[in-house]
């Protein structure tokens, strides 16, 4: 939970910075959690500055996440009592921290910044997600947003997520800084699929969440598989608010069976297998900020089909590196993806565009500098 290690290697001559790094280090593995141990593995920023790691995450198994028990509350009453004596006893220069935006998670970074401001440490915010502008006008929210992004720095993923934050940040505070991650490509990455009799595999990797477009994306099968159309559909990811047996019943009420399948989780090899037997990726969401496995597909030089949620539009080129859509329109999804099925000399190129736009702006190395730079412009 709590990472005491200080910068190594601090040359006698000069000071730097302290850094108290607020992170949610997996597991659980989300956007926020994948980005916050890359944080803290960082060399580029852990010789930069005087840095201190705290995990605000208290679940340590995939098990426990979501679920209450004590060892869960003792890790969360030590956790508090680590962040007292960081802030009174080594009061750092700065803090950075990975700030939920709405939620009930939302209320307890409050608590925290409140203990902050309370010693005047300088904040700087780490925003994964997105939500307050629909919450800012519910209840006390407004007045609790005015508190927690006073005078702080604002680091946004996108351009396009300052919206979001308008009301509470001037432009002045805002940093962006597109997440980047780790290579996995470790298998070799075959040339999209020119075979005449080969169904082409269409992927979609994520939680079966509604918000994540599945019954747009079954939608769509639907359609593909009524216009006659040679296609394969693989869904992988975690059980969500539709599980198996309802995802499976779906699945056969539309008469998709064997074509479209739910393949549960996978992690490690058995994912980049995935991802290296795809053609085509897929991610109708609904409500997105900055999704990593966009990222994940581009290393894998697979054409994406995607919606104008969040900070999509600066990941995805429209019409270079795949195609964009308005959410729920299942007539537009099928269209993209009936072009691309059909066209695999495009498949392969914009393909090949979105491998080298992964390699020029979304590597963990260009992540750690933008990052590092954007940590000495607030550190000054």
């Amino acid at each position: 939970m709590i990472d005491l290690k200080r910068s190594k290697d601090i040359p006698n001559d000069k000071i730097m910075k302290k850094i108290l790094f607020i992170l949610h280090i997996p597991p659980p593995v989300h956007g926020s959690s994948i980005v916050g141990l890359a944080v803290k593995n960082s060399s580029i920023i852990n010789n930069s500055f005087d840095c201190r790691y705290i995990n605000l995450l208290v679940s340590r198994t995939m098990i426990e996440s979501g679920k209450p028990n004590m060892m869960k509350i003792f890790r969360f009453v030590g956790l508090w009592f680590r962040l007292l004596y960081e802030v009174i006893k080594d009061k750092p220069d700065v803090c950075y921290l990975a700030v939920t935006a709405s939620g009930v998670a939302f209320y307890k970074d409050v608590l925290l910044v409140a203990l902050l401001r309370l010693f005047r440490i300088k904040r700087v915010y780490h925003l994964h997600n997105q939500g307050v502008r629909q919450n800012q006008n519910k209840g006390l929210n407004s007045l609790f947003y005015s508190f927690v992004f006073k005078n702080a720095d604002v680091v946004l993923l996108s351009n396009q997520l300052y919206d979001d934050v308008k009301t509470f940040v001037p432009i002045s505070k805002v940093h962006i800084c597109p997440n980047g991650i780790v290579d996995t490509t470790s298998i070799n990455i075959k040339p999209s699929s020119f075979e005449v009799n080969k169904p082409v595999k269409i992927l979609f990797l994520s939680n079966l969440l509604e918000l994540k477009g599945i019954y747009v994306l079954l939608d769509a099968c639907s359609v593909l598989q009524q216009r006659g159309i040679d296609f394969e559909c693989d869904f992988i990811g975690a059980e969500g608010d539709l599980n198996a047996a309802i995802f499976n019943e779906k699945v056969i009420q539309k008469q998709l069976f064997p074509k479209v399948n739910y393949l549960g989780k996978k992690f490690g090899k058995e994912k980049e297998v995935m991802f290296a037997n795809a053609d085509i990726f897929v991610h109708p969401t609904l409500n997105d900020c900055f999704p990593l496995v966009l990222l994940e597909a581009m290393q894998y030089s697979l054409p994406v089909v995607s919606t104008y949620e969040g900070g999509i539009p600066d990941i995805i080129d429209d019409g270079i590196t795949g195609f964009l859509v308005p959410k729920k329109n299942v007539e537009a999804l099928v269209e993209k993806i009936e072009v691309l099925i059909k066209n695999p000399h495009l498949r392969q190129m914009m393909g090949t565009s979105g491998r080298m736009k992964y390699e020029r702006e979304f590597t963990i190395n260009k992540f750690e500098i933008r990052l590092n730079e954007i940590l000495k412009q607030v550190t000054v």
